[in-house]
């Protein structure tokens, strides 16, 4: 374990957001960085307009292929030392490769490296890859195996009555497996935005007009290769920019992140308040302790740390999402900071889906404490009596169930008292008689047990065929 770094996410729980250091650490951008500018020069090579490239052999491709893929942390320790001198870490990525293509075949080629390129042409190309990435191959699974754990947990209880609280306070009847299931469909929704979710890429130059390609080959469609380019990284082309992408998709992104995160963060109080009431029992692990002081103590910990972790996701996604889409003229260096930081806020929603799954496999359905729960609230059947009696248009049924049973305890024996007075069908008086608050559950356990997989969105891909 790390003791001496600032942030928990490389201390506390580095071990746990492990998988995302391949995507999200500055060792990424710095590989990713490595693709883009070594597939910019195959993308050349290939370009018949583009006379001062020879092609490349299978081994010279190869070769290129491998600065990013055997990129390691020698490699990344030189990227930092040529830094230190430059003082600009993209211009450092472009000497690296100088330095290594130097010493082979392909030595000849070193001053095309970086051809034409600005700064932003590698890194908004390099951030959309590690960001797709890291959600796709990291993100994704677990929220979608949380999503999958609802499910079983939502048909596993689909039958278990539950005394619904509305304002806090008891309220008509469900049953547990449907309450869960609410949560499934809402986070499947949610995931399906992000699923969707175009990332963009630009490649067009020091003010996105190719200025310099055009001196450079002006008949040559810098426009068309551009696009063939960008989407040959699996990227959607943004054909009109300032000399940066403006990041709008991230914001679109951040804002899609920070919905899942409130529902899940919904979820996750939900299940602290059933903990709460004894509707789940918790699973004591051996040698764990609860209090320092109170020895009796299980606490729900898992949910109430995810709770803490999508509250700092989400503000963090919430400045971001302000701040990336706006650059001051052609562009400002603010967005360069904002964007180091992004991958927090995927890593703390990370760390957030980890403790909830943690949660979720630490707690039993507790069924004798929801059925013993609604037997001591038999009033909540005055909806199901009053409903009958404006069906039959007797008058003022809302009003006098509500002088029989609001803000009171009624038992079953008070509410056949009271509909054996009614002037009711012997058979609805029946049916309502033998009604108790465990059987009224209208449709919800059907609901429990819906499929509602087919509105998942199929799943995505990056399209580029990219080996890292």
């Amino acid at each position: 374990m790390q003791l001496r770094e600032i942030s928990p996410i490389d201390g506390r729980y580095a071990d746990k957001l492990a998988p995302l250091r391949d995507y999200l650490s500055e060792w990424a951008l710095m590989r990713y960085r490595v693709l883009v500018e070594a597939r910019w020069l195959m993308a050349m090579a290939e370009e018949k307009a583009i006379t001062h490239l020879r092609r490349f052999s299978p081994d010279e491709k190869a070769t290129l292929n491998a600065l990013s893929c055997e990129f390691d942390d020698e490699a990344a320790r030189r990227v930092k030392e040529l830094e230190a001198v430059t003082q600009h870490d993209v211009k450092a990525v472009e000497y690296y490769i100088r330095e290594r293509l130097g010493e082979t075949s392909l030595c000849d080629v070193v001053e095309s490296v970086h051809f034409a390129c600005t700064s932003d042409d590698i890194n908004n190309l390099a951030y959309a890859m590690m960001f797709r990435d890291a959600i796709r191959k990291v993100w994704r699974p677990r929220a979608r195996a949380l999503i999958d754990g609802l499910d079983d947990l939502a048909r596993s209880s689909a039958d278990a009555p539950l005394l619904a609280r509305t304002h806090g306070q008891p309220a008509s009847p469900s049953t547990l497996g449907k309450e869960i299931a609410v949560f499934a469909h809402r986070l499947r929704r949610q995931l399906r935005f992000i699923d969707t979710q175009e990332f963009l890429g630009k490649f067009n130059g020091a003010v996105g007009a190719f200025n310099a390609h055009h001196v450079a080959y002006p008949g040559l469609d810098w426009l068309g290769l551009s696009q063939r380019f960008v989407e040959g990284l699996g990227l959607t082309f943004n054909p009109l920019t300032t000399q940066i992408e403006p990041h709008d998709y991230l914001a679109e992104l951040a804002h899609s992140f920070m919905r899942f995160n409130t529902v899940l963060l919904d979820f996750c109080r939900d299940m602290w308040m059933y903990v709460s009431l004894g509707y789940f029992r918790q699973k004591v692990t051996p040698g764990e302790v609860g209090s320092s002081t109170m020895p009796h103590k299980v606490n729900p910990i898992d949910f109430e740390n995810a709770e803490a972790n999508l509250g700092i996701s989400n503000a963090s996604f919430a400045h971001l999402a302000d701040k990336l889409p706006v650059s001051r003229l052609q562009r400002d260096l603010s967005d360069s900071s904002a964007l180091r930081n992004y991958g927090v806020a995927i890593a703390h929603s990370y760390l957030a889906l980890l403790s909830t799954e943690r949660g979720l496999s630490r707690v039993e359905v507790d069924r004798a404490a929801l059925l013993a729960d609604l037997d001591g609230a038999w009033e909540v059947l005055a909806e199901a009596i009053q409903t009958v009696m404006r069906k039959h248009h007797l008058p003022g049924a809302y009003e006098r169930l509500k002088d029989l049973t609001r803000g009171a305890r009624v038992s079953q024996e008070d509410l056949r008292a009271f509909i054996d007075a009614l002037a009711l069908p012997e058979a609805d008086k029946t049916m309502l008689k033998q009604l108790k608050p465990m059987s009224y559950i209208g449709r919800a356990e059907e609901l429990a047990l819906m499929n509602f997989e087919s509105e998942q969105a199929a799943e995505v891909t990056d399209g580029s065929g990219l080996t890292m």
